[in-house]
């Protein structure tokens, strides 16, 4: 975490504590576990909920291309902020959960997904639109890494079982605040 995405990230939550999940911006230990399986060969690369760029930052590291990054925020400060830093990306201000409502690829062109989202402070329903929208667009044995600030993986079973996927515990960080974990999504005919 930078100090100078401390107070654009504060002021973001002041608007509107209820859709920033985090207390403060991710850091570069979870960034590099949320990234590690992910590099130049994935492909194209959407984010959901990049908020400071954390994480974007850890997949252009990685070697993914910047013209490679699709970013969805919903914060229009967050918004402004990445088009900034990230001039190359596509930065699109939307609702993840409104994914399937639009044509984003000419097809399922996306190697990954990575989502800063809280889905533990959001509806199942919820949670089912942004999967469902995401897998629209992932590639065959494309995968959606998922933070998690709790002690399991913040999508209910249920909604697992529904879209047919399954979940892996990547890893957990102490090095972060809070401490966190990221599980991997896929379909369940991709996993091993």
């Amino acid at each position: 975490m930078s100090i100078a995405d401390i107070p654009p990230f504060f002021l973001a939550w002041l608007r509107n504590p209820r859709s920033i999940a985090a207390v403060a911006p991710s850091g570069a230990r979870v960034a590099a576990l949320m990234t590690q399986d992910i590099g130049s060969a994935t492909g194209p690369v959407m984010e959901l909920g990049p908020g400071t760029g954390a994480f974007t930052y850890s997949l252009l590291k990685r070697g993914v291309r910047e013209r490679d990054l699709t970013l969805v925020e919903f914060s229009a400060d967050f918004v402004q902020l990445l088009k900034s830093r990230f001039p190359q990306a596509r930065v699109l201000k939307m609702d993840a959960t409104r994914l399937a409502d639009f044509k984003l690829f000419d097809r399922a062109a996306v190697g990954a997904v990575v989502s800063g989202l809280g889905f533990r402070a959001m509806q199942p329903e919820q949670v089912t639109a942004i999967l469902s929208g995401a897998f629209k667009y992932l590639r065959p044995n494309g995968a959606f890494y998922q933070i998690t600030y709790g002690p399991r993986c913040p999508v209910p079973d249920s909604v697992l079982d529904h879209l047919s996927l399954n979940s892996a515990h990547i890893g957990r960080t102490v090095w972060n605040i809070p401490p966190a974990s990221v599980y991997r999504i896929c379909r369940s005919d991709d996993c091993a």
